[in-house]
């Protein structure tokens, strides 16, 4: 099988990374940029233009499953090519919460949601497609934020602490679902989700949706872990819809759309967005992800005072 990853991001390296361990698959990285760090590992990266169809149709000739990691115009432009050159399986950059708990006119879709009508589009032609919902990403904890991995840097809350808990500030922001209990989310680290991505290639199985994680517990309960890494308790802030609603006009009022955007996050997470019960892929594949603490405990080590 011949697999081609969009990006370059912190995904899109533990895919490539999990494919050349497993040694069974040939593999390319397609990138707007040259990447030496990744071509002096020995890995193929071709340079793309993704507004240019003959472009990636002759740059995904001979390929069987795209794993992309690119949002937007570039992956609808990635999607029409890889119908043309006869790839049988997309794997859409939607790594967050399970297609049954998205909205209309959700406020966070950057592009997601025309992403999978398309896809949908393309099934009856023969092209395949499957969704990796992972929950939240541990990456939106780890010093420096998502963007310090290369992930979500335009959904304008890549930044440390824009999600739930700043840990260097020891404050929290935790949501309340409808029944008045912490809002309940599944995370999963970025590595884990790049070998779930690889482990699932040769199943036999190929649903839409796989639904994965490395963790669930509710939103105080993942504060808790924070704070037992730092050894304080951190200051908390309780939000049901209400609250939310008046801090979301506020932030609209004073024209400020990345506080917008934390807040349609937790909004989101009170709704039930990031968390599911049933991870339909973990029972199939043979690892076991890290569990947020430790994952937590290892990325902070020596950068805390």
């Amino acid at each position: 099988m011949r697999i081609a990853i969009a990006g370059t991001n912190t995904l899109a390296y533990w895919v490539a990374h999990y494919l050349e361990d497993e040694g069974q698959h040939q593999f390319i990285l397609l990138s707007r940029t040259p990447k030496p760090s990744l071509t002096a590992r020995g890995w193929q990266v071709i340079i793309v233009d993704y507004g240019n169809q003959g472009n990636l149709i002759f740059n995904l000739a001979g390929i069987d499953v795209v794993v992309s990691t690119v949002c937007g115009d570039a992956q609808m432009f990635l999607i029409d090519a890889a119908l043309n050159a006869g790839v049988e399986r997309f794997i859409p950059a939607d790594y967050g919460g399970s297609l049954s708990r998205r909205m209309p006119g959700d406020p966070l879709d950057r592009g997601q949601s025309a992403a999978i009508n398309r896809l949908q589009q393309c099934e009856s032609r023969g092209m395949a497609y499957t969704v990796f919902a992972c929950g939240i990403l541990y990456e939106r904890f780890c010093p420096g934020g998502m963007k310090s991995a290369n992930i979500g840097q335009s959904s304008g809350a890549s930044e440390e602490g824009d999600y739930l808990v700043n840990i260097r500030s020891m404050r929290s922001q935790i949501p309340y679902d409808a029944s008045g209990r912490p809002a309940m989310i599944s995370v999963t680290a970025a590595q884990d989700v790049g070998h779930f991505i690889v482990a699932a290639l040769d199943l036999p199985q190929r649903p839409r949706e796989f639904r994965i994680r490395g963790d669930r517990m509710n939103a105080s309960d993942l504060v808790r872990v924070a704070e037992m890494m730092r050894g304080a308790d951190f200051e908390r802030a309780q939000h049901n819809a209400a609250t939310l609603r008046d801090r979301l006009t506020l932030a609209r009022s004073s024209h400020n759309e990345q506080e917008a955007v934390r807040v349609h996050l937790l909004i989101a997470t009170g709704e039930g967005r990031f968390d599911f019960e049933d991870a339909n892929l973990n029972g199939l594949v043979d690892f076991t992800p890290v569990r947020f603490q430790d994952w937590l405990r290892i990325v902070w080590a020596g950068r805390l005072p």
